[in-house]
């Protein structure tokens, strides 16, 4: 197994290219001592902005997700970022009101421009806030945001990166499933409760249930027999604490909330992670 930690001065800074609701960099962040220091292979079936993955940078790494759309872009980023840097370009010098919403409404034939069609829209849409209607649509109204091509962006280095991964479209039961010991697997699910008070839920009630909840807690049970290492992140609830309870040590962490539209109901947020088979680095609350 090898160790996942550097220095930082050995360390090159890759940043997610997406923006995610219930993105991860606050928690790589401010706790990373949650993630092993080795493990074999990472894993993970929630992919979103990625950005456990791209701060663990692993030498070998199978990521899954069920947006077909989300892992078009990773693949088209992996063998074509050329081309969707380029057209990237074009959004950027001609992005408007009138262009987001005629780019919205538009279909690509081709892969390299759905994946940076992907991104415009990411970058340009309310919150980062992914959400389709009945259809299939693509539906989340022009944000306040007008960058398109970022001084982070450093496509060719997030290439070489997804060059050591397996990018599978898949439901996360089979992913989770392929996970062997020592392996680090990495699960952060939709916050899906079984009462539904959290308010994460409006954006998710259509592609993940409680019933999902469930089936994601007993594959998690499956892989822990197996050895597995693993963190879940999860709502901090009594009923996604009860799923989890005996499987390994529940920690609770903060986090700045920020997805609503109303000011005021945003501020810190206490979230659940479950380390399993392996301690955390430091001792956090319980």
């Amino acid at each position: 197994m090898k160790p996942i930690i550097q220095t930082k001065e050995s360390q090159q800074i890759l940043l997610p290219f997406l923006k995610w609701a219930g993105g991860k960099r606050w928690l790589v962040a401010q706790h990373s001592s949650l993630l092993p220091t080795e493990f074999n292979t990472y894993i993970e079936p929630f992919l979103g902005s990625g950005a456990v993955y791209f701060h663990v940078r692993p030498d070998t790494a199978l990521i899954s997700d069920a947006n077909i759309e989300l892992i078009t872009t990773y693949r088209e980023i992996k063998k074509n970022w050329r081309k969707v840097h380029s057209a990237l370009k074009r959004h950027d010098r001609n992005h408007s009101k009138d262009y987001y919403y005629e780019e919205r409404a538009r279909k690509h034939r081709a892969a390299h421009e759905s994946a940076a069609q992907f991104i415009y829209l990411n970058r340009t849409c309310w919150n980062g806030l992914y959400r389709v209607n009945l259809r299939g649509e693509f539906n989340v109204p022009i944000g306040t945001k007008t960058a398109v091509s970022l001084d982070s962006d450093d496509f060719a280095a997030v290439a070489d990166l997804l060059g050591n991964a397996e990018l599978v479209h898949s439901d996360f039961e089979r992913t989770i499933d392929r996970a062997k010991r020592n392996d680090f697997l990495f699960v952060d699910p939709p916050y899906i409760t079984r009462h539904n008070f959290n308010g994460f839920l409006k954006y998710n009630d259509k592609i993940f249930s409680w019933q999902d909840q469930e089936r994601l807690a007993a594959a998690i049970e499956r892989a822990k027999r197996r050895g597995v290492k693993i963190l879940v992140t999860n709502a901090n609830h009594r009923s996604v604490r009860g799923l989890y309870c005996g499987l390994g040590k529940m920690h609770a962490v903060t986090r700045n909330s920020v997805l609503a539209a109303d000011s005021n109901n945003r501020g810190q947020t206490s979230e659940l992670a479950v380390t399993i088979n392996f301690e955390p680095r430091k001792r956090l609350r319980a």
